[in-house]
Parts: C-alpha cells; sequence; structure tokens
C-alpha cells in the first residue's frame, strides 16, 4: 500500500482558511466574555445555555478517551455519525469525479450523503454469507476511489465481517477504508480502534446512539490519524456539538458499569429471542446477529410486517434490500415488548391456520 493523504484532499479543502471562532482566538482563562455577541443576561432556561459551546469538545474528548484508550487528538466527534459521513464525502471526494464502493447490503446513508454530495457510488454486493466480496470489490477500484464504506457489525444483517477481509482491504487500498462500528458494543469481536497506529487510511466511527442509549443526543465519533482529524476539524461548522449534549454524554461517560449491564441485557434478551423464532413454524432463517436486532427470514414477511402495525408494533420490512428478500429486521425491546411480540405473532399465526 502506497497511502498518501495529501493526494486525497480535495484541492478546495487543502486551500480552505476555516472559520475562526471567538473562542480560537485566545489561549489560557477569563472571567469576562465579551467577544462573542452572546446574550449577556441568560436565557429562559439556565445561565449557562447563553454562551457558546466548547468548538473543540476538549473534556468531552477527554474522557471518550480515557474509556476508549485512544488519545483526544485521534478523536472527532459529529452531530451523529451522519454529519461524520458527509464530511468524509466533503473532505476528499470531488463531486462529479471521485467514487466510493460500498457493500451492500449495508447502511442507507453512506449512498444518501453520496447522491447529495454528487459523488458515483460502485457496490461491491456481499456474498451470500453476508461476507466481502474481495475479488468484486477490487475490480471495482480506480484511481478515483475515495473511499470504501464498511459496516461491521453490518446493519441490516448483524454480523460481523471477516476481520482477515477487512486487513486485506486496509492493506490493499490506497484510499481511506471508514469501519463503521455503530453496534461494536454488542459483539465479542475486537474494535479497529487500535488498529490505527498500524493503517494511516483507517477510519473507524461508533456512536452513542446504540450501546450508549443516546439516539436522542446525536452523536457519533470517528476515530482516525491525527493527520485526518485536521481535515474533519478544518471542515466542520464551528459549534457542531451544543452544550447540552457535551454536558449529557460527558455524565454517561461516568456510567460505564450501567451501560455495560444493559449492554449484557441486551445480548441476552437477543439470543433468547432467536431461540424463540428458529422454533416458529413460517420462520425460514434467523441470522446470526452481533449487534442489538436480529435479521428473520419469514415467509409472507410484508404481511406479517403489516398485521404488527395493527397491533401497535413496529418492525422494520429489509424485503427490498438486496439478499433481504422476506426478512424482517427486529430490535431487540423491553423484556415487556419483546413478549408481546412473540403474542402478536403467535396470533398471526393462529389467523393463518384458521
Amino acid at each position: 500500500m502506497d497511502f498518501n493523504l495529501n493526494s486525497l484532499v480535495r484541492e478546495n479543502i487543502k486551500k480552505l482558511v476555516p472559520y475562526s471562532s471567538a473562542r480560537d482566538e485566545f489561549s489560557g482563562e477569563a472571567k469576562v466574555f465579551l467577544d462573542a455577541n452572546e446574550n449577556s443576561l441568560g436565557s429562559p432556561l439556565t445561565k449557562w445555555y447563553n454562551r457558546y459551546p466548547d468548538p473543540h469538545q476538549q473534556k468531552l474528548k477527554a474522557a471518550i478517551s480515557m474509556v476508549k484508550g485512544i488519545l483526544p487528538e485521534h478523536i472527532f466527534i459529529g452531530n451523529g455519525s451522519d454529519e461524520c459521513i458527509d464530511l468524509l464525502y466533503r473532505c476528499f471526494c470531488n463531486p462529479g469525479k471521485d467514487n466510493v464502493i460500498i457493500c451492500p447490503p449495508t447502511y442507507g446513508m453512506y449512498e444518501v450523503s453520496a447522491n447529495i454530495n454528487d459523488v458515483e457510488i460502485r457496490k461491491a454486493p456481499l456474498l451470500e454469507t453476508f461476507q466481502l466480496d474481495l475479488i468484486h470489490l477490487e475490480t471495482l477500484v480506480d484511481k478515483h476511489t475515495k473511499l470504501i464504506w464498511i459496516c461491521s457489525p453490518n446493519n441490516p444483517t448483524g454480523n460481523s465481517l471477516n476481520r482477515t477481509d477487512i486487513e486485506t482491504v486496509l492493506n490493499n487500498f490506497n484510499g481511506i477504508v471508514v469501519i463503521d462500528e455503530a453496534y461494536i458494543n454488542f459483539s465479542k469481536q475486537k474494535s479497529f480502534i487500535q488498529e490505527l497506529v498500524d493503517y494511516p487510511n483507517l477510519v473507524v466511527m461508533q456512536t452513542f446512539s446504540k450501546a450508549w442509549g443516546l439516539a436522542g443526543l446525536r452523536l457519533g465519533m470517528a476515530f482516525a490519524s491525527t493527520e485526518i482529524i485536521s481535515v474533519l476539524n478544518k471542515v466542520k461548522p464551528p459549534y457542531n456539538i451544543n452544550e447540552a449534549t457535551q454536558e449529557l454524554a460527558l455524565k454517561a461517560l461516568e456510567e460505564v458499569g450501567q451501560v455495560n449491564d444493559m449492554i449484557k441485557e441486551l445480548v441476552d434478551m437477543r439470543d433468547a429471542l432467536m431461540d424463540v423464532f428458529e422454533q416458529i413454524p413460517t420462520v425460514e432463517k434467523v441470522y446470526t446477529s452481533d449487534a442489538n436486532f436480529i435479521l428473520v427470514k419469514i415467509k409472507d414477511a410484508r404481511k406479517v410486517y403489516e398485521f404488527l402495525l395493527t397491533k401497535g408494533i413496529v418492525v422494520r420490512d429489509r424485503s427490498n434490500v438486496k439478499l433481504c428478500s422476506d426478512c424482517l429486521r427486529i430490535t431487540i425491546g423491553t423484556e415487556k415488548e419483546n413478549t408481546e411480540l412473540v403474542d402478536a405473532i403467535a396470533g398471526w399465526l393462529q389467523l393463518k391456520t384458521a
């Protein structure tokens, strides 16, 4: 591999003079802030939210650093992982010229964001085993291929991708490989975060939305070399993470033990629910999952989906997704919600046999 980050960055981004916020233009401590045109009298909510948040999220990055075992300068924090995805396109992909590779079925925002940014999408579908098709993937790469997106554990299939296959891509691709680990906390697989020192072309994405239970805060993370992080920081809006989100995330990071307990409970319920579905006559396959959801192949999936809606239960019909015909993606709920789901499926079976 002959990786050269400078050759990947868009020329206009290289020349970009980033916005300099009021908080960027001094160092040290201060007690009177008259620099940012804030409302000095406070706000109706709290005296704190009248001030702009730390544009560099230094306290939050320090706390994440302790949990993840990686230095703060290797951390980027986004307004959800979707901001991280969008910024990678904006930093490295020239509209109408460059291309990226995705491996469907996979997370839909990789393609949506590519279309928004006018970047060609090339598809190397997963094999029937839901693993990477390395031969097909290799044939799609050309001099304008900037990013390869890999989701592991994968959404919507739930499985982890073979680590050796991912390493093969990392070792042979001169562009950036993005590994989306949104569901890594539910898996026994090792994160790629600790591999950053070996792969300068690696970006690892994680999130507070899943295991941390903070989907409503919209907080995503990207881990990469300091050079890649500096490019992302150059392009991001100056105050992309609001003060309330930073405060709540800091509090959550103090409760690692509670989060680990929730992860264990969700994994136990996932495995139990898989066992139940494997006993249902109309279920053709329950796929192995390393996530907080399961993918179930069931006869008349669309009709089952619509029946569940009549019972007030919403799952995800993935039947129109490649390799997922007649499949429902089902998030692991509370014990009560899981029971309601199983009871509703039993009701569907009774209607079918009546």
